[in-house]
């Protein structure tokens, strides 16, 4: 699960001990995400199934792209569709994916690299496998995370950001056992920020853990905050109060200041280290009205959206695509 790695992880600057008198989030519950398929029949885990959206907010939807090995002629896609008030956030983390967009957007991420766009207002947009990969197969695994927008910012002009994997912040844990890779936001007390910009303050990272190791993320306290699995074994939590976590599944945690994931000593060969998503952003508490490509706060919202887009209104697939 190569992502951005670095040759010495104890180069990079550390994430200060918790302060004692921090308290560490409790883990109010933990969730097993199911298979499905997505596009042309990729395979997904619906990480956020069977959590409450009052949970997640303002987040309201998050899959795991594979893992998954393609033979040629197999890697698949999506076609072309249309999205209304969020944000779409594509990480890879192997493979490539190609996106692009009726505002113009687009380009081809690998390794690390995120794409990161504002749907707002509306837009139509494709994500494909490149020709090159069709044609040989291989890895592909990655995430792509729904990002709520308030009501005063859905109807801001799309943009699309390309963040390339050199440009995500790093750090080591306090034990030096941890990589966290910082994509969006930033931790309190922390000297740096992930090049992710966005209309609704989250922080947003990918954490590799070391067999044994240990990672204390010091947390906004305002925000909300989720870990999810996406490889390996270990406990989430601290305490009595920790439980365990393997791939697939989503902790939700309560308030507190600090958040704490520990790797097992023992990981399996085919996932050799613990890798996490840990997320957060500050509640909307907006009422959501989502149905398919659109999320908006009421059902007339919706049915506008649905009726814009038959129109047209939400862009027009480019001639060169």
């Amino acid at each position: 699960m190569p992502a951005v790695t670095v040759d010495d992880v104890l180069s990079l600057p550390r994430i200060p001990a918790a302060d004692l008198a921090a308290v560490d989030r409790p883990v109010r519950s933990v969730t097993t995400a199911p298979r499905g398929f997505e596009g042309e029949g990729f395979p997904v885990r619906r990480a956020f199934a069977g959590v409450d959206l009052a949970d997640l907010d303002p987040f309201v939807h998050l899959d795991q792209m594979g893992e998954v090995e393609y033979a040629p002629g197999e890697p698949k896609g999506t076609p072309w569709h249309p999205h209304r008030g969020f944000e779409t956030v594509t990480y890879m983390i192997d493979g490539e994916m190609a996106h692009q967009d009726s505002n113009g957007g687009g380009g081809l991420i690998s390794n690390g690299d995120t794409q990161w766009m504002t749907a707002g207002s509306g837009i139509l947009h494709i994500e494909t496998p490149p020709e090159a990969l069709v044609m040989s197969g291989g890895l592909f695994h990655g995430f792509q995370l729904w990002v709520n927008l308030p009501s005063d910012k859905k109807w801001a002009t799309p943009r699309y950001q390309d963040i390339r994997g050199a440009k995500v912040g790093l750090l080591a844990s306090t034990d030096g056992g941890a990589l966290v890779r910082v994509i969006a936001g930033s931790l309190p007390g922390v000297d740096l920020a992930g090049p992710g910009s966005t209309y609704t303050p989250i922080t947003l990272a990918h954490a590799t853990l070391q067999p044994g190791a240990e990672l204390t993320l010091p947390w906004q306290p305002d925000f909300n905050a989720l870990v999810y699995a996406l490889g390996g074994s270990g406990v989430v939590g601290s305490g009595d109060g920790a439980r365990p976590l393997r791939a697939g599944q989503l902790a939700v945690l309560g308030a507190g200041d600090t958040v704490t994931v520990r790797a097992e000593a023992a990981q399996e060969s085919r996932s050799p280290e613990l890798d996490v998503l840990v997320l957060g952003g500050r509640p909307i508490r907006e009422p959501v009205a989502w149905y398919g490509p659109f999320v908006m706060n009421n059902e007339s919202e919706l049915r506008q959206a649905f009726e814009d887009f038959q129109a047209g209104k939400l862009g027009t697939i480019p001639a060169d695509h």
